[in-house]
């Protein structure tokens, strides 16, 4: 893992004194969006305690919150291609705080659905955030280094996400859980009461995120930003730049590999309290949820160690290898459920580390700066895979049991090794001609 004076040196390295502050703004929306993305993981495991769910049911959580990336992120890149990386920015957060505050009326009236519109909500701004704040960083540098530079910045995410999984701990766990049949033996107005009250759980740490965010949005919008965050858009059609991306082998490789790796990452984490406790009975919520937090540590210290790596190996090399490892970690956790099955998967989260921003920043390096914007958002389009495998792990856990279920994550492991594997035999088809 790379030292903190190590990383400053690095930070050094992608901003100069003119943009240190606006670049140090930037990154804090990796730590901002790390933080709702992981507590979902959380969110789950509380809504199917509070409403009485099937695995498929809170499944449905991620897929909400997916579909806001998925239907967001191509009116964000229109958006962004005139009002450029600093007014998508300020929208977004301004969605993120929205939806965090609609969870106040959602626990108020214990409606399940409200709950996922306020994360449709959330995952809109966030769609607004990823597509301008990605882009927005592979550009503050040399192209060449663009994958290592993405991925330092993507190592403040981790943070984030283990901020949430405390935060989620301490003020939304209650630590009470009743079995099926100590819930039907309650009275009616005794199980009302227990239902709203872990419902009403999220109401204050949303409520604060939403507050946090805001200031955020008013702090970025009184920052002076570098000319490139203001670019307007250039002559070329939306159709022209489309066609061009179509052609990009590359890139639509890259499309293909980002759904993947986050239906992967997104059904590992939102199940993994769940695989815990299915595969070692008798274990409560919150020293499951450890496992969670021991994963997000892991991969924080992936990001970290990412970036040391590509200073001496070729993003698309330690992308395969990666690959390969956590292809080996879920058959692990789906023929050996229990111990070695979680800790397995808490290894596969070191290896997942690196793979969306270098599946990212490979996606649309050489791409000119409207396409760059354009093809930001299809990649983050991708992201609907997080939406359809927790549902599809969901069905299959109902089916055949949790770690029958983390074979789907071996499947997108295995796609992602391919695209890493393609994409350095075009890099090496290109070094030829060159």
């Amino acid at each position: 893992m790379q030292s903190s004076g190590a990383a400053a040196a690095s930070a050094a390295q992608i901003a100069s004194r003119s943009t240190i502050i606006p670049f140090a703004l930037i990154v804090t929306l990796f730590f901002l969006w790390g933080l709702a993305n992981n507590l979902n993981d959380i969110l789950i495991t509380q809504f199917k305690k509070a409403f009485t769910l099937s695995d498929f049911q809170a499944g449905l959580v991620q897929s909400a919150f997916y579909l806001g990336y998925f239907l967001l992120a191509l009116p964000a890149a229109i958006f962004m291609r005139h009002r450029g990386y600093k007014g998508a920015v300020v929208l977004g957060l301004v969605l993120y705080a929205c939806g965090a505050f609609l969870f106040w009326p959602a626990a108020q009236q214990h409606t399940y659905g409200l709950f996922l519109l306020a994360l449709f909500v959330i995952a809109s701004g966030l769609a607004f955030l990823e597509t301008s704040a990605n882009p927005f960083v592979t550009v503050l540098g040399p192209a060449a280094s663009a994958a290592r530079r993405l991925n330092l910045a993507q190592a403040f995410n981790p943070l984030g996400s283990i901020t949430g999984i405390l935060i989620g701990q301490r003020f939304i766990f209650s630590g009470v859980e009743h079995t099926p049949a100590e819930i039907a033996a309650m009275t009616d107005a005794t199980r009302t009461a227990y239902f709203a009250g872990e419902s009403a759980a999220v109401q204050l740490p949303y409520l604060v995120i939403g507050s946090i965010v805001l200031c955020w949005a008013v702090l970025i919008l009184a920052t002076r930003f570098p000319e490139s965050a203001h670019h307007t858009a250039d002559s070329g059609t939306g159709a022209a730049h489309l066609g061009n991306l179509r052609r990009n082998r590359r890139f639509v490789l890259a499309v293909v590999a980002q759904f993947f790796y986050v239906g992967a990452q997104v059904g590992i984490w939102s199940f993994l309290i769940r695989y815990v406790q299915a595969t070692m009975p008798g274990t409560p919520e919150k020293m499951a949820a450890n496992f969670l937090t021991a994963s997000l540590v892991s991969f924080m210290v992936g990001r970290f160690a990412g970036v040391a790596l590509m200073r001496r190996f070729a993003p698309t090399r330690l992308l395969a290898l990666f690959a390969i490892i956590n292809v080996v970690l879920c058959a692990v956790a789906v023929a050996m459920p229990g111990h070695l099955g979680a800790y397995a998967l808490v290894a596969s989260s070191f290896f997942m580390s690196v793979m969306f921003p270098t599946i990212f920043a490979l996606g649309i390096d050489g791409l000119g700066d409207d396409e760059r914007k354009l093809g930001s958002a299809l990649i983050v389009m991708a992201i609907i895979g997080g939406a359809f495998l927790p549902a599809v792990m969901g069905a299959t856990s109902d089916l055949s049991g949790i770690h029958v279920a983390m074979s789907l994550p071996m499947v997108c492991f295995a796609v992602v090794l391919a695209f890493a594997t393609l994409s350095a035999a075009q890099a090496r088809r290109a070094a030829l001609e060159a």
